[in-house]
């Protein structure tokens, strides 16, 4: 089993979204099946095997996530972190910005799909491995 405090310390490796690939081989070897990231306050609930699950703190008091998804926006500003160019604070700030409420990775996929506040997926990447 694992537990929040690996998988913190493997976040603490990220510094932009060009780091996010290797995270996300690093919590897989942990038994990470895939995990659920909220953006108005970072909680994240992991999913591991026969139905084990553990859940993160709150990172950061709460974002307000716009009704209106604004998806060029969105798309513009992840490419930007994926290239470095922001931390992991601005990137939450900004899918709020542009109406993302949550993100859900699939290890065994190797996807990452982006949610609206309807439940609407507005993106989904293969993440790089």
């Amino acid at each position: 089993m694992f537990t929040v405090e690996q998988i913190e310390h493997a976040h603490s490796k990220v510094q932009s979204g060009a780091d996010f690939p290797n995270y996300i081989k690093e919590i897989k070897e942990f038994g990470v099946r895939s995990f659920e990231t909220w953006v108005k306050d970072s909680h994240t609930e992991y999913f591991g095997e026969n139905g084990y699950t553990t859940t993160s703190q709150p990172q950061y008091d709460v974002l307000a996530i716009e009704n209106k998804v604004n998806k060029e926006l969105f798309i513009n500003q992840l490419k930007r972190h994926q290239r470095g160019e922001t931390d992991y604070m601005k990137f939450c700030e900004d899918c709020a910005q542009t109406g993302i409420e949550k993100w859900i990775v699939d290890l065994n996929k190797f996807t990452c799909i982006y949610y609206d506040k309807a439940g609407n997926t507005i993106l989904t990447e293969d993440i790089p491995h």
